[in-house]
């Protein structure tokens, strides 16, 4: 820190530069963050903010990964036992922007205390680590829908493939947007922790869309889908 010409090389050799408005202009260029105010607390403040920022993109890099992850996983063993596609194409792709759209708010929100505490290294081994243990955990939701698609629906008829396929994309959908209140704090999720109100706000949104998009009409309802049998798609 320096404001005189004196502290220019310092200014200039220093990892972080700071010089205050009022000072000579060489200490100005030689700075890299320069205070409009004389107030150190403005340094305090930025340090919080840019560790609330940090800590956000970890959520957001940690919901991503892990959800892929874990739904590949769960498309791995789905493709193994069930006779048609687990997911059709444009389930998939509606599920994923749905998810997309709930953690657009992530950065709006809030942090708590212990994670802005102290400086929080990037560690890929950290990160590797929580996507290979949440990742299956979130399987284990798909996995019971497929048990009961399968047997309780009796979905092992290639008749049921859209009970089954629809079945999955809501339930993925609903816990993929709940597990966000889950990645997004070390505390108990509602009670200890709670995240801000546009990401409440979204959640609840794009759960009521997912549950609501299997109830709407068709796109084109004068055209019935073929029937299935057996032995393969038959007209009706």
């Amino acid at each position: 820190m320096g404001d005189g010409i004196n502290d220019a090389p310092a200014l200039r050799a220093a990892d972080v530069g700071i010089s205050v408005d009022t000072a000579v202009d060489i200490a100005k260029e030689s700075a890299d963050a320069i205070l409009l105010e004389k107030n150190l607390l403005v340094l305090e403040e930025g340090v919080l903010e840019g560790r609330k920022v940090f800590a956000n993109i970890l959520k957001y890099v940690r919901m991503g990964a892990s959800s892929n992850f874990g739904n590949m996983f769960s498309v791995l063993g789905a493709s193994i036992f069930v006779p048609f596609l687990p997911m059709a194409p444009m389930q998939i792709l509606t599920n994923n922007l749905l998810y997309d759209f709930s953690q657009v708010p992530i950065p709006t929100d809030h942090v708590d205390p212990e994670q802005i505490a102290k400086p929080r290294p990037w560690s890929m081994n950290e990160i590797t680590r929580f996507i290979l243990f949440i990742g299956p955990c979130s399987s284990v939701f798909d996995y019971t829908t497929y048990l009961m698609m399968l047997y309780v629906f009796n979905c092992w008829n290639p008749v049921h493939e859209w009970l089954f396929q629809t079945g999955w994309f809501v339930e993925s959908l609903l816990t993929q947007t709940i597990i966000i209140h889950i990645i997004r704090t070390n505390r108990i999720p509602f009670l200890q922790s709670r995240a801000s109100l546009p990401v409440v706000v979204t959640t609840i949104a794009i759960m009521i869309i997912g549950i609501a998009l299997p109830f709407s009409p068709s796109p084109n309802p004068s055209t019935s889908p073929p029937c299935r049998t057996s032995t393969g798609p038959s007209s009706c």
